[in-house]
């Protein structure tokens, strides 16, 4: 199985010493972060579709192995509940293609309100108007998903049910496709200026899913859905801030979970009144540093 770990967004302000150089410009950021991790999810699709200069910029930006997810935008899924958006649609794909042979999938996430009916519905009429050159994976958020009649409906178009873990809800690690999305979302209660630290201990958490990535590996098959014998031939993890505090450090232990080497970068340290609680990691110079699930707070 092949393993793309990475963070949900690269823009925060919060990993400037961190994890950024302080003087590095917010244009350098992807480039920067693109020669740490190989994998990013877009977190700014959501919010608005992005122009084709902007997404032929991030293919520029990044290495020939490095490899994207992105969101569907908002206006699709949660404004417009997946009803008569043929043209937003249209321009999204039509806009992200410059970044395809880049993109591990595309995501399509649902509001919490939204049931599985009239859900269904929506996605019966959303599936034909998606570019066939890209995956998709589905990350619902209402316990009314999580039924043969959803699984079957995902397996069938080839869409993946995303193994997400929110503040109130867990879902079934169901494969519905030859490929695991997991995302590692959390709660709300981390500050967005404190994006640079572990402050929640998931370590628990994350090796119960590790486990059960490694228990599909090892049956190699697709699960509930996925077809007898199928294989499993590649899982991408994404670690959202909320999460623990800061996704590259939650990113990072997951590598090691799953039995990746640890990434390492220089952390820039800043002037601060004591040091009991700075993250150093080894650098390229083999400086004396320490492993980060050496300082879950």
């Amino acid at each position: 199985m092949k393993f793309y770990i990475g963070c949900s967004g690269w823009s925060y302000s919060g990993w400037k010493g961190p994890f950024y150089p302080p003087n590095l410009e917010s244009s350098e950021w992807l480039g920067y972060y693109s020669q740490i991790f190989d994998y990013v999810e877009i977190d700014s699709s959501f919010y608005r579709i992005p122009n084709q200069f902007m997404v032929k910029n991030w293919f520029r930006k990044t290495p020939d192995s490095f490899r994207f997810t992105a969101k569907f935008p908002k206006v699709i899924t949660h404004d417009k509940h997946l009803v008569d958006v043929d043209k937003e649609v249209q321009v999204f794909l039509n806009n992200i293609k410059p970044l395809h042979k880049k993109t591990l999938a595309l995501l399509i996430q649902l509001p919490p309100s939204m049931e599985i009916m009239p859900g269904l519905e929506g996605l019966r009429q959303l599936v034909p108007l998606l570019d066939k050159r890209f995956r998709y994976a589905i990350e619902v958020r209402h316990q009314s998903w999580f039924q043969d009649l959803a699984y079957n409906f995902f397996a069938n178009n080839n869409i993946c049910m995303v193994w997400s873990q929110l503040a109130g809800i867990r879902t079934p690690p169901i494969v519905t496709t030859d490929f695991l999305y997991i995302r590692f979302i959390g709660d709300r209660s981390i500050d967005e200026k404190d994006f640079g630290k572990i402050q929640k201990d998931r370590i628990s958490e994350m090796n119960k899913w590790a486990g059960r990535i490694k228990k599909v590996e090892k049956e190699k098959k697709g699960g509930r859905g996925g077809g007898e014998g199928e294989e499993i031939s590649l899982a991408m993890i994404a670690a959202n801030n909320h999460y623990a505090g800061f996704g590259p450090g939650t990113a990072n232990m997951f590598r090691s979970m799953v039995g990746l080497p640890e990434v390492s970068w220089t952390y820039q340290q800043q002037q601060q009144q004591t040091t009991d609680s700075s993250l150093h990691f080894k650098n390229q110079n083999g400086k004396r540093q320490k492993r980060l699930t050496d300082f879950i707070e």
